[in-house]
């Protein structure tokens, strides 16, 4: 069979399954099994697909008619122009993520500085910020084993592994008090009631450690909130991904609690009010 009329089908197959993206995800899945760019895919489509192929692709596409992320399935996803392995034991990164990097990058003093990421799943947030600051080290904290062995194997493949640490623990139990510059994370944060409600993507292949965030979302966070002032050098700045709306707020008003000042919220990709940050009061507050 030519690949168009490949192509087509598994396009047909996708949308028959209900999955939104189907073009978009047939020509991934396709690109990747002749080891192409995506862009390259159309020279290709007029030639015959070699029988081993179409049986891979066959599988690739049936796999994700059942639901399985399509990172997944082809092992990565790109993350602020980062090639990251993805694995079932790790939350595929998503875009709007891209934005709590780049307000992290913002809340970074200017020289040497050190940040925490705390929950670091596949490293995606912590091998960003060490990517585009050469003066930072980072601290990347799990409490998956098997989170932490996937983050430090993309640290190690995109060079970066001298300037960013993994590490198993609980938030920052580990961490010595008064030592970081920023804490950034992307924190389970959706409730547990809500988990049923997920698409299929992520209630039945995702990790659950990853984004159950107790009864009200906010379990995970409040732990976090509470301890980081310990952790923090004083001006030094959290910053975390939330549920957004009024879950965003709540966790505003757990920071003030914990003696942050400054705080401050942005909206994600699609408007909603979803990052919030604060700095912890006293000494000289240092700027980026």
């Amino acid at each position: 069979m030519f690949a168009r009329l490949a192509l087509r089908d598994a396009v047909a197959v996708l949308q028959d399954a209900g999955v939104e993206t189907a073009r978009n995800d047939a020509e991934w899945l396709f690109a990747d099994a002749l080891g192409v760019g995506r862009a390259e895919l159309y020279v290709m489509l007029d030639e015959p697909l070699p029988p081993s192929i179409a049986r891979g692709l066959t599988a690739s596409v049936r796999r994700r008619a059942r639901g399985e992320p399509l990172q997944h399935i082809l092992g990565w996803e790109s993350f602020r122009g980062l090639r990251l392995r993805i694995t079932r034991d790790v939350l595929v990164p998503r875009p709007e993520t891209e934005l709590l990097v780049e307000w992290a990058l913002d809340l970074l003093p200017a020289g040497a500085a050190c940040a925490i990421d705390v929950g670091t799943g596949s490293g995606c947030v912590a091998c960003a910020v060490v990517a585009e600051r050469t003066d930072v080290h980072v601290v990347a904290i799990d409490l998956s084993p098997a989170a932490v062995v996937a983050a430090r194997e993309n640290a190690a493949r995109l060079g970066l592994g001298s300037r960013l640490f993994v590490t198993g623990g609980d938030l920052l139990g580990a961490v010595r008090g008064g030592l970081a510059d920023l804490i950034v994370s992307n924190p389970p944060y959706l409730s547990r009631g809500s988990l049923r409600w997920l698409p299929r993507e992520v209630r039945d292949h995702e990790p659950r450690l990853a984004v159950d965030g107790g009864d009200a979302g906010l379990e995970v966070i409040r732990r976090l909130v509470r301890d980081a002032p310990r952790v923090l050098r004083p001006g030094a700045a959290l910053v975390m991904e939330t549920g957004g709306g009024d879950h965003a707020h709540a966790v505003r008003d757990l920071m003030i609690e914990a003696g942050f000042i400054g705080l401050d919220v942005r909206r994600d990709l699609t408007g909603v009010e979803r990052f919030v940050s604060g700095r912890l009061a006293g000494g000289t507050e240092r700027h980026p």
